[in-house]
């Protein structure tokens, strides 16, 4: 299957035919579901979770370069992979994550 995923910055072969195989068929799909949600149809689709790839996308597709998440930005990212990948198996946020939930300082 042909797509033009890998005109994205950032999107390779590979990273192109996972999302494929998770049901996002192309650019315009990508864009219009997000970073986030991309991310999820990776997981669903059995890949196994990786925060610099999670990042990678979201850099994507603000057309930035894959290195350039940092600082803040990069930890609010990473409590958004770290919930995301939490959802997906399933399983209850825990400890500290779980009490900032309940007082509404975790989640964007």
């Amino acid at each position: 299957m042909t797509s033009d995923l890998t005109t994205i910055t950032n999107i390779g072969p590979a990273t192109a035919r996972a999302l494929i195989a998770a049901g996002v068929p192309d650019a315009a799909a990508l864009r219009r579901i997000g970073a986030h949600e991309a991310y999820r149809a990776l997981l669903v689709a059995g890949e196994r979770p990786h925060f610099i790839g999670y990042y990678v996308l979201a850099m994507a597709l603000q057309g930035r370069p894959w290195n350039d998440c940092r600082g803040e930005e990069k930890a609010a990212l990473r409590q958004r992979f770290d919930s995301l990948v939490a959802e997906a198996r399933g399983v209850p946020l825990a400890g500290i994550e779980a009490e900032l939930d309940l007082i509404g300082l975790r989640r964007p």
